[in-house]
């Protein structure tokens, strides 16, 4: 008989669900609203009422089921209680047992990033591999270690937050998280803009991102690829910050793969090149071959990596 599942991405604007064979054959994909009032109190019971109109819509029992994986913009503990997700208004909750009580299914719970990774390693740039680091660079940078196929979502649920490692002590402006001197300081979309802010400010050298009323990343990186040498020099930059960052999480996890995802990686081969290049000069002789791609699945991710979750 076959078995399904539910992959639910909570995102703060909106929740991403797939409904799956437990083979990984994605059946449907959908979108509802995040529902962020009242403190988000509404949020559980809208999934569960969309996993109960599917179910209907397929007719198909909770028998069938085999479980709802859901990952949460926030640390998540081993025992399936969120610590805290700003962008949903929530303090501490308990997502497993709520979640399972008002479906009666089983229900397991991630961090986003992490379970994005997890997608990636199951059906996208990572497939074949059980251990595997992802890099979303997108307004923020999150992040995702898989070792032997598991998350690492640590103690604290805060495994994984790459994006929050220190990488410039002599940093004078904060990141959201209130420390200083981030990587999502300098290697996110909303980073290398800053970078590049700065050094406008700081130079008079000719350079075609003047030009720009609105500077994005995309920018930087369509005239690094046409010979800008500042938007050149901003590219190595984040290259190098992020690939010795990464050279030193391999020194850890030592990975076989290194996925990058989010908006900043349809740089694409630029991108790779540089950081890859960056991640050689100073990593462990040991890791000189991890392989670096870009994740293939897109927003899909998520609902992928909730999936698998509840296969293990």
């Amino acid at each position: 008989m076959k078995k399904y599942g539910f992959g639910v991405d909570v995102g703060g604007t909106t929740i991403k669900m797939g409904f799956f064979e437990t083979s990984g054959r994605l059946i449907s994909k959908w979108e509802i609203k995040t529902n962020t009032e009242d403190g988000g109190e509404n949020i559980l019971s809208d999934i569960a009422l969309a996993i109960d109109n599917k179910l209907a819509q397929e007719a198909i029992s909770k028998n069938e089921v085999q479980g709802v994986g859901i990952g949460v913009p926030g640390p998540v503990r081993s025992d399936g209680v969120v610590s805290g997700c700003v962008n949903l208004g929530w303090g501490v909750v308990d997502v497993a047992s709520e979640l399972g009580k008002l479906t009666g299914l089983s229900v397991k719970v991630g961090n986003d990033a992490n379970v994005a990774a997890l997608g990636e390693m199951w059906q996208g740039g990572g497939k074949g591999s059980k251990d595997v680091i992802m890099v979303t660079l997108g307004t923020g940078v999150g992040g995702g270690i898989i070792c032997d196929g598991k998350m690492i979502a640590g103690f604290h649920g805060a495994g994984g937050e790459i994006g929050h490692i220190t990488v410039n002590k002599e940093e004078i402006e904060p990141c959201n998280c209130g420390q200083y001197g981030c990587l999502e300081q300098y290697t996110s979309a909303t980073g290398i803009v800053r970078m590049a802010k700065r050094k406008l400010n700081r130079s008079t050298e000719e350079t075609s991102l003047r030009k720009f009323e609105e500077l994005t990343a995309k920018d930087i990186f369509d005239e690094a690829k046409a010979g800008d040498p500042i938007a050149k020099q901003l590219v190595e930059e984040l290259g190098s910050i992020l690939g010795s960052t990464l050279s030193n999480i391999a020194c850890v996890a030592d990975p076989e793969i290194i996925v990058i995802g989010g908006g900043v990686s349809k740089a694409g081969e630029i991108l790779i090149e540089t950081i890859q290049r960056h991640f050689i000069e100073g990593c462990f002789h040991a890791c000189k071959n991890t392989q670096f791609v870009l994740a293939s699945l897109g927003n899909d991710a998520g609902i992928y990596g909730c999936m698998q979750m509840i296969l293990d």
